[in-house]
């Protein structure tokens, strides 16, 4: 572990207290600013062990950032500091918007969980694509993923997502479509077939030859039809990965005051959900279309058990709220001694063998 990892691991365990007392977003905020002035990572935490690829990309290492920590592309810069093989920003939308009203946030301490209802809450694509663009002319040590999504006032969401294509590609080592939050209303019905289909060529058509690897994220509340028709439509489509998953609008038994707010469950309780969901759609796929692992996911073994049963790579957000901010590198790390420990040359051997 770097050791800005493990000094800003040391700190977050003195003031952690402090910040799980305080408002939940407002600590985010205080993050980021406290983050931005970081110099950029010039190196990636890797190894002949960590090292994969997918999707012609090369990952240093297979943890990477989820989505919601770095909406408006703010601190992707630093976070290869704390561990991270690559970091996806978003989720962009192609007009700014202040998503849902405050409160929107919330810690679920008890539990090692957060409620949050954003409401794809960013400043818009064109703002974000100015500092990618200073990003890029300066490099990162990681892949970049940019994740889009449609505002929610869009009388076309599928022209949105379009757009979103058209504008981010040039700046993304590969895009998300995100279908899968619960916080704006009708968008799970994209993942329908149909309308998958025609979001689907809608994007390919947006990219035009560029052609960057598209990922598809995908909610952890879907029935067995609802994964066959996505795999489907993943293999005729020519989908680079499908991500695995996103938060939950399911409750299992929570013991904090905060539970029975409205919004998409993440941490702690939705590993076991996420995990089958991951196994399902390995089943579903029969390896066909590779998997991301992401929910719930705070340990190395967590993340081992993630990749065996299927995924190439994984990535986390929650956890680091009760972890602190090296945990992707105590992650990546574990992930090299587990392949060790389990005759694996690479982690990367490990994928899907879990049968």
């Amino acid at each position: 572990m770097s050791f800005l990892a493990s000094a800003a691991d040391a700190a977050y365990a003195l003031i952690r207290p402090f910040v799980h007392a305080s408002d939940g977003e407002a600590a985010h905020d205080l993050t980021l600013a406290a983050l931005q002035p970081l110099p950029r990572a010039r190196r990636a935490l890797t190894s002949p062990a960590l090292a994969t690829e997918l999707a012609g990309i090369a990952f240093p290492n297979p943890v990477g950032l989820a989505p919601g920590f770095d909406k408006d592309a703010r601190v992707a810069h630093a976070m290869p500091h704390f561990g991270f093989g690559f970091v996806e920003v978003g989720t962009l939308t192609p007009l700014p918007q202040a998503g849902n009203p405050r409160p929107r946030l919330f810690r679920l301490v008890e539990d090692r969980a957060i409620i949050n209802r954003m409401g794809f809450n960013n400043g818009g694509q064109e703002s974000a694509a100015e500092r990618i663009v200073r990003l890029r002319r300066y490099g990162l040590p990681v892949p970049l993923g940019i994740n889009i999504g449609a505002n929610k006032d869009s009388a076309d969401r599928i022209a949105d997502y379009a757009k979103g294509a058209a504008a981010m590609a040039p700046l993304a080592d590969y895009l998300t479509v995100n279908i899968s939050s619960p916080n704006t209303p009708g968008l799970r019905a994209l993942q329908d077939r149909g309308a998958l289909e025609a979001l689907l060529d809608g994007v390919a058509a947006a990219q035009g030859d560029l052609a960057k690897p598209v990922f598809l994220k995908v909610a952890p509340d879907l029935e067995p039809a609802d994964i066959d028709d996505i795999v489907a439509v993943a293999i005729d489509k020519g989908l680079a990965a499908i991500i695995v998953s996103n938060t939950t609008v399911e409750r299992p038994a929570l013991a904090s005051r905060h539970a029975g707010e409205a919004g998409g469950l993440s941490g702690a309780p939705l590993a076991s959900l996420a995990l089958q969901r991951l196994r399902d759609f390995r089943a579903a796929s029969g390896g066909r279309v590779p998997l991301i692992g992401v929910g719930g996911i705070a340990t190395a073994g967590q993340a081992w058990d993630r990749i065996r049963a299927g995924a190439s790579l994984v990535q986390l957000y929650s956890a680091m709220v009760y972890e602190g901010p090296g945990l992707a590198a105590r992650i990546a790390r574990g992930l090299e001694e587990l392949a060790a420990r389990d005759g694996f040359a690479r982690v990367s051997d490990a994928v899907g063998t879990a049968g």
